[in-house]
């Protein structure tokens, strides 16, 4: 298999990383946990590439670290995911819970499906890892026209 060139854009500050040392395995809530804030860094990275006011961005970062929108973000990577991530958010997904109130519980579920797999990708594969927040970069759906 041919290696993949290095990916560009915001998340390519994770290839370079190094895999952690494997120790004790982490339990699914705190990859999920880890998993947030990477992708919650991924989003703020994105933003910095604009100029806006720290109000604007922090609007925009937050639209993307909702649960509706990592369960879209995930949808988008669902063909592409090896068997193993694929485990890993079927993982992070059964022992999500119920989530917030106002939100829909299936997001949710695939939400921290999502983030559960982020989390161990940083620190087993961060390569891959890159390769999957490239794919979004380049897949990101446009956003809605304003009605005149």
């Amino acid at each position: 298999m041919a290696a993949s060139p290095p990916p560009e854009g915001p998340g390519c500050w994770l290839a370079s990383l190094p895999a952690q040392a494997s120790g004790r395995p982490l339990a699914t809530a705190q990859l999920a946990w880890l998993g947030d804030a990477v992708w919650e860094l991924h989003q703020r990275l994105r933003q910095c590439q604009t100029p806006g006011r720290a109000a604007d961005l922090h609007r925009a970062v937050v639209a993307e670290v909702q649960a509706e929108a990592q369960a879209q973000a995930l949808r988008r990577l669902e063909p592409l995911l090896r068997e193993e991530e694929r485990r890993l958010v079927l993982r992070g997904r059964n022992q999500a819970g119920r989530g917030p109130r106002r939100g829909s519980s299936a997001a949710y579920g695939q939400a921290t499906g999502f983030e559960t797999m982020l989390g161990w990708l940083f620190l087993q594969n961060p390569r891959r890892l890159a390769e999957l927040l490239d794919h979004l970069e380049k897949t990101e759906p446009c956003p809605p026209s304003a009605s005149p």
